[in-house]
């Protein structure tokens, strides 16, 4: 099933994502949380790619036993910062060989000290690429607080409406702890005549030390709230992630409450926080007994 028709269903979604393991070693082990994830049947489940291309292999096997055994639509990332035309197309056969439907078109962080194609700058022209190899449902990134590597906002903004031109279906935000932060940014947008589902990315938060490195990869926003949370419970782990849940459950009944109707976890191949989540908004997804 292609995500753009279930987020034009005009109800809450709620859907998680996961990744592909980083060493040969670790794929049954993370096959094995994907499928737990999977067993909660979400709207759907996004798989990301490996950095480089280097696990990227599992991407499109860890997508199409999700899809085929458990009757969860798949998303499927793929980049091509470090991809020639020829190896985007022949993922996209793989994925269509598969049953895989949905794509989600990102350029992806350029490796350090890894090898760089030069076929496509920008997600937008692999947007395009996807457009003409298949008949995909085709997703791509937004960043409500500006990509760090925009100039500024309104640039920011400018390349995503380049990506909606180029055939993007919808747009999945990176994480945010701030919702007035989407809100103001949904309101930018929609006046630039963006009009694609957007889709609300959240992290729940589970230890002081994936506070410290998402803080130092992307710059994200923490609202002072959120900083006496991870002071206060920080140093005790079972505490610390309760209270993580806890308050990306309450950002996303109030995201819910304003009309924000996609929701996407990132889960972090973590099963019983994703439980957890989805049994505390049973009610508001209509999916109580």
């Amino acid at each position: 099933m292609k995500i753009r028709d279930i987020l034009s269903q005009g109800r809450p979604t709620l859907s998680f994502e996961v990744f592909p393991p980083k060493t040969e070693d670790r794929y049954e082990t993370v096959e094995a949380a994907a499928r737990k994830i999977a067993e909660l049947m979400p709207d759907f489940m996004s798989v990301t790619y490996g950095a480089g291309g280097g696990t990227s292999r599992y991407t499109v096997d860890i997508a199409a036993a999700l899809n085929n055994e458990y009757q969860v639509p798949t998303l499927a990332h793929l980049t091509c910062v470090s991809s020639t035309k020829e190896h985007v197309r022949h993922v996209l056969q793989e994925m269509k060989d598969k049953g895989i439907e949905n794509v989600l078109a990102l350029r992806g962080d350029i490796p350090e000290g890894g090898r760089t194609a030069h076929d496509y700058r920008y997600a937008s022209e692999l947007i395009s690429e996807i457009k003409s190899n298949g008949n995909f449902c085709i997703g791509a990134a937004c960043y409500p607080e500006g990509h760090v590597e925009s100039a500024n906002k309104t640039e920011d903004i400018t390349y995503l409406k380049q990506k909606v031109e180029a055939g993007c279906d919808f747009v999945t935000t990176q994480m945010f702890f701030d919702n007035n932060i989407l809100y103001n940014y949904l309101y930018r947008i929609r006046e630039r005549g963006i009009t694609v589902p957007v889709v609300a990315g959240i992290m729940p938060v589970t230890s002081a030390s994936q506070i410290q490195r998402i803080c130092r990869m992307s710059g994200t926003y923490l609202p002072s709230r959120f900083k006496a949370i991870v002071d206060r419970f920080g140093d005790n782990p079972a505490a610390m992630k309760q209270a993580g849940i806890a308050y990306a459950t309450e950002q996303i009944i109030d995201l819910i409450a304003n009309g924000v109707n996609g929701i996407h976890i990132y889960s972090m191949n973590k099963p019983d926080v994703a439980a957890r989540i989805q049994e505390s908004l049973s009610e508001i997804l209509g999916r109580g007994n």
